[in-house]
């Protein structure tokens, strides 16, 4: 293992804080991983990492040396790239993480035209609907759509997604079609969605004319906690929904569902790619952006 593969090895070791996941994430034995460690701090003349029966962690001549050997093997990368114009050079694994729906209906539907430009590009596709740590689980980058908790990550905001009221055709013609936020005071349903982070159901929210943000009290039946089981209630007529138009247009476009008060949405929800480390984007991380940029870009708000 030459020394660039070494720093590699002790940059996932350092930020995963563990052998055995390092060893995971790069495919390598985990006595490989030890001992490409202790190569290093045999070079260095220091002990680069705390050891605990639980997890390891960096020293202070550890974390000078993470702080250092990123940059370089960043400019190592850029290097080894800089006359790879050729498409089948992209190679390697890159893990991602995305919101279920947009796994199902936005990104497993066009993959094959993304691996036939990229035949060596081998990807994973995790698709959770929660916050993750991206650095412990291995991922490269992370799809999340929402509000940002502040974090050390880099972000890269793509835009915002439209989210639209709907409900069955079976619903409206029990319940009537509502016209404006105070026509659901009697008399109307939705299907409650449960916070993710909280548990507490999501108020009905609406922008008003003037601009701003305000809720509606409507009862629910049924409370759900992930989206296909939120569509699935609305089609078979339990309620109204709000959600991302991408998720229901084939519906829409079928008449399984119907838009409703198309004046009164709620605020359009921001989308954005997040990874661990900006200076560390690897040409395969770039082509997976740039890609889905322009996959999602069609329903992103104009």
């Amino acid at each position: 293992m030459d020394k660039l593969d070494q720093y590699r090895v002790f940059i996932q070791v350092a930020e995963m804080g563990s052998f055995i996941k390092a060893a995971h994430t790069l495919d390598l034995p985990r006595a490989s991983v030890s001992a490409a460690v202790q190569q290093l701090e045999s070079q260095a003349g220091a002990r680069l990492l705390h050891r605990t029966t639980r997890r390891v962690h960096l020293t202070s001549d550890g974390a000078q040396l993470l702080e250092r050997v990123r940059q370089l093997l960043a400019d190592a990368e850029d290097i080894d790239q800089l006359f790879k114009t050729n498409q089948h050079k992209v190679t390697g694994k890159l893990t991602v993480d995305v919101p279920s729906r947009i796994a199902r209906r936005l990104i497993a539907p066009a993959l094959p035209g993304l691996l036939r430009r990229y035949p060596k590009l081998q990807l994973t596709l995790g698709s959770t609907d929660r916050s993750i740590d991206l650095v412990q689980d291995g991922v490269d980058c992370a799809v999340r759509i929402g509000s940002l908790n502040d974090s050390s990550l880099a972000v890269r905001p793509l835009g915002h997604i439209a989210l639209i009221n709907c409900a069955s055709p079976a619903y409206l013609r029990e319940h009537g079609v509502p016209e404006q936020p105070s026509d659901l005071a009697s008399g109307h349903w939705t299907v409650g969605y449960a916070s993710p982070t909280t548990g507490r159901e999501l108020p009905w929210e609406h922008v008003s004319s003037g601009g701003q943000e305000e809720t509606t009290n409507i009862p629910s039946r049924v409370i759900v906690n992930n989206a296909e089981s939120y569509i699935a209630c609305c089609r078979a007529g339990l309620g109204l929904i709000q959600i991302p138009r991408f998720d229901v247009k084939h519906l829409l476009d079928t008449g399984e569902l119907v838009e409703v008060m198309p004046e009164y949405r709620a605020r359009a929800m921001p989308v954005s790619m997040l990874y661990p480390h900006r200076r560390q984007r690897s040409r395969r991380l770039g082509v997976f952006v740039e890609w889905f940029e322009d996959l999602i870009r069609p329903h992103l708000e104009r």
